[in-house]
């Protein structure tokens, strides 16, 4: 098995233990399309696929197995833990490790490499399909009202845009931020 399907199983895997922090709906919700728009941004930039893949497939790992809080730095350590298991270049896992540790546009952390970059980007993407699952969060895991929660979409949705890099990630998300906030008015 190669070693982007090894991490993806294995990503897999944490989601269905009954002790991640998000169950498996974070696996199809938000992982698949994730790395699908990742491997597109890699193809159309010229990054390294297989980093972007495997970065894309762990970068939330830290949340599923210890929880939110500083996931980019548990994810980055059970990236390499993992990656050296595999007997994965050392120089890849540096890489890998730091598009886990900046792909967070919360901490405001720069992105250096394109493969940074992607990460960052393609999670920002990802929120503009999964409304529903932003909406979960703020009500089941940060216990939001409605009311609540409908304001602190429709803010996270304005940070996610603003933090958009790529112009085409604008105008791909476009009719998507506009619709959400009009109907989150």
């Amino acid at each position: 098995m190669d070693i982007v399907n090894e991490i993806k199983h294995f990503v897999e895997a944490e989601c269905k233990k009954p002790s991640s922090k998000y169950g498996y709906e974070i696996f199809p919700s938000h992982l698949v399309p994730m790395v699908d728009s990742a491997i597109k941004l890699a193809d159309k930039l010229g990054a390294d696929k297989e980093v972007i893949a495997i970065a894309a497939w762990l970068h939330d790992i830290g949340s599923i197995i210890y929880g939110r809080e500083d996931h980019h730095i548990t994810g980055a350590k059970v990236a390499q833990e993992k990656l050296e298991e595999l007997h994965y270049p050392l120089e890849k896992i540096e890489l890998i490790k730091k598009c886990i540790l900046n792909h967070r546009g919360s901490q405001q952390n720069e992105q250096f490499s394109i493969e940074e970059q992607i990460i960052a980007e393609a999670d920002v993407l990802s929120n503009f399909d999964n409304l529903a699952g932003i909406f979960k969060a703020a009500l089941v895991f940060e216990n939001k009202t409605q009311d609540e929660a409908k304001v602190s979409v429709r803010q996270k949705l304005e940070r996610k845009w603003n933090q958009l890099h790529f112009e085409d990630s604008k105008k791909l998300v476009k009719p998507k931020f506009e619709a959400a906030m009009l109907l989150l008015k």
